[in-house]
């Protein structure tokens, strides 16, 4: 079964403002309460997700730039604290981190003692998680904790996790969270939800309740009620972040056309430019491959398992006795592309993709799925040309 649902909140909880002082206050509350506070910061030229403490550690006027291949950071003309899209990391990282210990053995005179590996003590609580990005941790629960066998380490880790979602204020050219359904307004499968409202005369935070326990801790905070203006504000914010989306994907039929074309030709196309590098599959918030290894220790008294995230890029992922499956770069992005966007479908009951565009940045020779989604679903007679923006 999946993460359960938070119970929803008091009709009563109507929307509230605050300001810098109190967004500081929902972050010591939380910890108070014992989570562990994941958050925005700035690191390595990037925007990355890591422990927080402090809204100084947010990165404060900072936006980013993106388009196919290309990712920088620039300066803002004000102090916005989630003024971005998206960066290279998901919360993937988090609730399905890249390396886990399974379990460790360790011989003793008689034999040998299995120590699985111990839940987590403290929860998660996740702040400012973007509508695309609930959707992804929306997909991976029915990946890791739907059907009759869960991911035990998933779980421990998804359990109790408190999320703050954040309304976007701004799309990257790499966005496409549109047309894909999944925002830029965040829709469930969080506590509590934040829009950022800031210009000459005010820096706010429109806060609105989803959960029982997002309205209990918002209780607690200085707050300040929330007027139609601000509501109107708010609405001007995701209107504004919808107009900049810098891609589309139309997505109408598109799982059959991309089923019924295993050989289109344009599929040697990308192939000729694609590395197969693996570097769209790290940075998907729903890819879940994984590979296990075993090691054992010199002597021969230790052994731990781990599992890794692995790819379905990579030449030995497919790999059964006597060779690879999917050999050539041709037909490892073909079960990427198709198994994200069709397949997935078929497994899953939704798209694997929540257009958040990450795998048109962070590829090196800057592939565009929309583009590439585009001309191998097209029809026969029809135009070839991409969905996505200039490059």
């Amino acid at each position: 079964m999946p993460a359960p649902a938070s119970p929803p909140p008091d009709p009563s909880a109507a929307p509230v403002l605050l300001d810098r002082a109190g967004l500081q206050a929902l972050v010591d509350a939380l910890v108070a309460r014992g989570f562990d506070v994941i958050g925005p910061t700035l690191r390595d030229g990037a925007i990355v997700y890591d422990r927080v403490a402090r809204i100084e550690e947010f990165p404060v006027g900072w936006t980013d730039r993106q388009d196919a291949g290309r990712y920088r950071l620039e300066r803002r003309a004000d102090a916005a604290l989630f003024g971005y899209a998206v960066g290279p990391q998901s919360w993937k990282r988090f609730l399905h981190p890249p390396e886990e210990r399974l379990w460790r053995a360790r011989r003793q005179d008689d034999g040998f003692t299995i120590e699985p590996e111990p839940p987590p003590r403290t929860p998660f609580a996740f702040l400012g998680v973007r509508a695309c990005e609930l959707h992804a941790i929306a997909i991976q629960d029915r990946v890791f904790l739907g059907g009759a066998h869960q991911d035990q380490g998933y779980a421990a880790r998804r359990q109790g996790a408190f999320l703050v979602a954040l309304n976007c204020g701004t799309a990257a050219g790499t966005c496409f969270c549109a047309s894909m359904g999944t925002g830029p307004r965040a829709g469930s499968g969080f506590d509590l939800a934040l829009t950022e409202l800031i210009d000459a005369t005010r820096h706010d935070f429109l806060a609105v309740p989803a959960s029982a326990a997002g309205a209990a801790l918002l209780a607690a905070l200085p707050a300040r009620p929330a007027g139609p203006e601000a509501i109107a504000a708010a609405e001007a914010v995701l209107a504004r972040a919808t107009a900049g989306m810098g891609r589309h994907l139309d997505t109408t039929g598109l799982k059959a056309r991309l089923q019924a074309n295993p050989e289109h030709p344009h599929w040697d196309e990308v192939a000729a430019r694609c590395l197969a590098c693996a570097n769209c599959t790290l940075v998907c918030p729903t890819c879940f491959c994984t590979s296990v290894a075993d090691h054992t220790n010199l002597t021969g008294t230790e052994a731990t398992r781990v599992k890794r995230w692995d790819s379905c890029f990579t030449a030995d992922f497919s790999f059964i006795h006597g060779g690879s499956v999917r050999a050539s770069g041709k037909s490892r992005y073909r079960q990427w592309l198709t198994h994200k966007l069709a397949h997935w479908i078929d497994q899953f009951g939704s798209s694997g993709c929540v257009g958040c565009g990450r795998c048109i940045a962070w590829c090196p020779v800057g592939i565009d799925i929309t583009a590439e989604a585009a001309a191998i679903g097209a029809m026969p007679g029809e135009e070839k040309e991409g969905e996505g923006g200039n490059a």
